[in-house]
């Protein structure tokens, strides 16, 4: 199944990024339109995030992710044949800010939420960054399928570690020098009573802080970024720092920064968040 699967996709990655992006705005339509998929979930979540915007502004803003969600998926299949060059002429970022502290002999950890398109991103990161690149993931269920994004997530030399595993799977790497990407909007899921609960859109929402607490313990540098499409099939990451010592914070104060951060740069970026990610499965009671 692997193998037919990788034959499909890496031959209809082959096509031209305009051919695909044909291809993309039809499966738009059969995804908005027809399917449906998770509209009731995109716009419960707008709904949440602006309740002051108008329905014809939140479906406006529905649509433009929808295209953008689509888009993304297509363009992840670039990665099975696409070139670096291709890669570099399409994805910017102010990298120097990470490396700066490469040569300072510092770790970093860089927090980020599901914005698109953070395939493209992670495939910039190991290419730009001095640094070994540790990049947390979460396996799929379908063995090809997971197969098959492993490669595409290493093709560059990331060091794909499970979230299922991180901390066994991190221990080789914890005294060593990295830069650890980590998708810090995660819902808490099964470890929902260990989160911490902030205000994320005016609604109480569960955080985990595991992230802010390993920068903490490890005095490792924070970077927060966010993903930017100044147009179709060009992608440009803002890397903004968090805390460069966090041993002079907590794990609260820190994942409470990323908090308002992420809410400020969804604002201005509302089409660029993964709107059917269920954010707000949880609701808060006394007791968390």
């Amino acid at each position: 199944m692997y193998y037919f699967l990788y034959a499909l996709l890496y031959t209809i990655s082959l096509l031209p990024l305009r051919v695909l992006y044909f291809l993309s705005d039809g499966v738009y339509v059969l995804v908005y339109y027809i399917i449906g998929y998770r509209k009731e979930v995109v716009i419960h979540n707008l709904n949440i995030a602006f309740p002051e915007k108008g329905k014809n502004e939140k479906i406006r803003i529905a649509k433009n992710f929808y295209h953008k969600f689509i888009d993304s998926m297509i363009e992840t299949l670039k990665l099975l044949s696409a070139s670096d060059a291709f890669f570099e002429k399409r994805f910017k970022g102010n990298w120097e800010l990470v490396n700066k502290y490469y040569d300072q002999g510092r770790k970093v950890q860089l927090h980020l939420g599901h914005n698109f398109n953070w395939e493209w991103a992670n495939v910039s990161f190991s290419k730009h960054v001095k640094y070994p690149f540790l990049g947390v993931y979460m396996p799929i269920a379908n063995k090809a399928l997971n197969r098959l994004f492993l490669k595409l997530r290493s093709r560059s030399g990331t060091i794909l570690l499970s979230a299922t595993n991180m901390s066994q799977e991190f221990s080789p790497y914890r005294n060593t020098q990295y830069c650890l990407g980590l998708v810090a909007d995660q819902s808490p899921g099964y470890a929902i009573n260990k989160a911490k609960w902030f205000y994320f859109f005016n609604k109480k929402t569960a955080f985990t802080v595991s992230p802010a607490k390993n920068a903490v313990r490890n005095n490792t540098v924070v970077a927060f970024a966010f993903i930017t499409r100044p147009k179709r099939g060009y992608y440009e990451i803002k890397f903004e720092l968090a805390e460069e010592h966090p041993q002079n914070t907590n794990e609260i104060e820190l994942t409470r920064r990323f908090v308002r951060y992420l809410e400020k740069v969804i604002i201005d970026n509302p089409d660029m968040w993964l709107w059917t990610h269920r954010r707000w499965k949880h609701e808060w009671k006394e007791g968390y």
